[in-house]
């Protein structure tokens, strides 16, 4: 089942995508977008989890610009229009946003209280900002870029944390993928995953760079993490 809902939060409130499992106390699992917003890849996305077991929602992010972002990944314009979205957008704002997601979260009806946060790109670069500023149950960062900018934040990370590189990456140099690794090398929980050929967003579904065996990898990766740390021993 899919509905949207609202969060209200400092300035105002934000809309957020949901999609349920069938069955009671399911983990929730937090779904951060791309520069393209709340699209159908990221619905898909949400559906995907869901069908798996976890209530997955997805919150937009670009509600203090403009309520609704849904771009196509296909277009020019919408990919300039992301681009433009993506450097005006406030980070800090935006992790007090996402902390307010999971506030709501923990406290939905047939959750277990468990909550993760999973990002890719423009959310995956938020999924390791909240990891490090404040404690989710777990953390699935996919090709975060300007990761590396914030990379003397990785020290305040006490959440398990699992992040995908794509090795040739045209967004993320394999200069700040080291210094990314580096950064995370020493903190307890957290694992890094290079995907040697992959591109940026690699796992897209029907993107220009998808790779079905990378992409099936890092999903196997990424929903054992999840239930690892989101379920009892």
């Amino acid at each position: 089942m899919s509905q949207t809902f609202d969060i209200q939060t400092e300035g105002g409130e934000f809309a957020v995508y949901i999609a349920r499992p069938t069955g009671n106390l399911a983990p929730v699992v937090i779904v951060l977008h791309e520069l393209f917003g709340v699209n159908e890849d990221i619905r898909l996305t949400c559906r995907e989890l869901a069908a798996k077991g976890f209530i997955a929602i997805a919150p937009e992010l670009y509600w203090r610009q403009e309520r609704g972002v849904d771009l196509n990944t296909s277009s020019e314009s919408d990919w300039r229009k992301g681009l433009e979205l993506y450097k005006g957008y406030d980070r800090d704002a935006g992790v007090r946003d996402i902390v307010a997601t999971m506030r709501t979260a923990r406290k939905l009806e047939g959750a277990s209280g468990k909550v993760a946060v999973l990002g890719y790109c423009l959310g995956g670069l938020m999924t390791f900002l909240t990891a490090a500023r404040h404690h989710p149950d777990a953390a699935v960062a996919f090709h975060g870029a300007e990761t590396e900018k914030y990379a003397g934040e990785a020290r305040g990370i006490s959440t398990p944390l699992l992040m995908h590189l794509a090795e040739e990456d045209e967004f993320i140099s394999k200069e700040a993928q080291a210094q990314i690794r580096s950064a995370l090398a020493g903190i307890t929980g957290a694992t890094v995953y290079s995907y040697p050929n992959c591109r940026h967003a690699f796992s897209r579904h029907n993107g220009h760079h998808y790779d079905a065996q990378a992409a099936t990898l890092a999903k196997e990766r990424t929903d054992a993490f999840l239930w690892q740390h989101l379920t009892p021993p």
